[in-house]
């Protein structure tokens, strides 16, 4: 099948576990912590969970967030493509979880912000069946010009999946437009869908995305998923689970979703595949919390 090659770097993710987020001027009453891999980290591990080889394309550092996460993909099985960047830390994210499970951000970057054309023309391709990149990644000024012209020159044989991620509203064009052009698959929130293509209706998005390309897949959380093809758009629903964390839930959908493709062929097997892992990581405390391949498939079977 191939393998993964993840092109948005890891953080380390600084996971608060709150009673209400804070109003401003305020202090969040804090009822957990946890100091966990994250970022691109997340999709490798759901990939990884659902038997595909994925290696990381994105850039790491050099330094005690670095090591930790070296450390964590070590753990996976997951090779990097290129060597450490020697002179900065990976970045991290503080990410304050409220008891529904809804998760907000605050981010900046380290080393995962920088990436290079020489370094990028380095990165040996044979092996690899998928790319994935995501919108976080274009928008770092250090990383996002050099990126968005490797992307959009993969050759055929590579299939690429692009997830504009929260910050697609930022990306510039010149950025965005190669990426867009290229990617065999979207896969983005309901949101998301709606700022690339101007339509709030999620199943207009749906088309609009799958449009010129393979599909598109626009998440809806505990809803489910739109799978769109040119065989039309299918209506998946969510698995229902009772949710503690949903942070990475994106994360995990996505890279089942690859996996289960790469590995069937078929889109709805891997959409349905996608929906039950992303719904079991939310049961789940942490950003990389995928469910074992022989977990998603007893339920699909059920």
């Amino acid at each position: 099948m191939g393998a993964l090659l993840q092109m948005t770097g890891p953080v380390m993710d600084l996971v608060y576990k709150v009673r209400a987020l804070p109003r401003r001027g305020e202090e969040a009453v804090v009822t957990g912590f946890a100091l966990c891999p994250g970022g691109g980290f997340n999709a490798m591990a759901a990939a990884r969970a659902a038997g595909m080889e994925a290696a990381l394309g994105g850039s790491l550092g050099t330094g005690p967030m670095a090591a930790t996460l070296a450390q964590a993909l070590a753990e996976q099985g997951i090779a990097c493509a290129r060597p450490a960047l020697p002179d900065r830390d990976q970045g991290c994210c503080s990410v304050l979880v409220e008891p529904d499970g809804e998760r907000s951000f605050v981010g900046f970057p380290g080393a995962e912000g920088e990436v290079t054309a020489d370094a990028l023309a380095a990165i040996d391709l044979s092996g690899t069946g998928w790319v994935m990149a995501s919108g976080y990644s274009l928008h770092y000024p250090g990383a996002r010009g050099a990126l968005a012209a490797w992307l959009g020159a993969l050759p055929p044989s590579v299939r690429l999946l692009f997830d504009p991620s929260p910050v697609v509203a930022e990306l510039p064009q010149e950025a965005l437009a190669p990426v867009l052009a290229r990617a065999d698959w979207i896969s983005a929130n309901a949101a998301e869908a709606e700022v690339l293509t101007g339509l709030d209706d999620p199943a207009e998005a749906a088309a609009a995305l799958a449009s010129g390309r393979a599909g598109a897949l626009v998440r809806r959380g505990a809803d489910g998923c739109l799978l769109a093809t040119a065989a039309g758009i299918e209506t998946i629903p969510g698995h229902p689970v009772d949710p503690l964390d949903t942070n990475g839930a994106g994360d995990c959908h996505i890279g089942s979703f690859i996996a289960e493709l790469a590995a069937s062929g078929d889109p709805l097997r891997a959409a349905r595949y996608a929906n039950i892992a992303a719904a079991l990581s939310t049961t789940r405390e942490g950003p990389a919390t995928p469910p074992a391949r022989s977990e998603v498939l007893g339920l699909m079977q059920a």
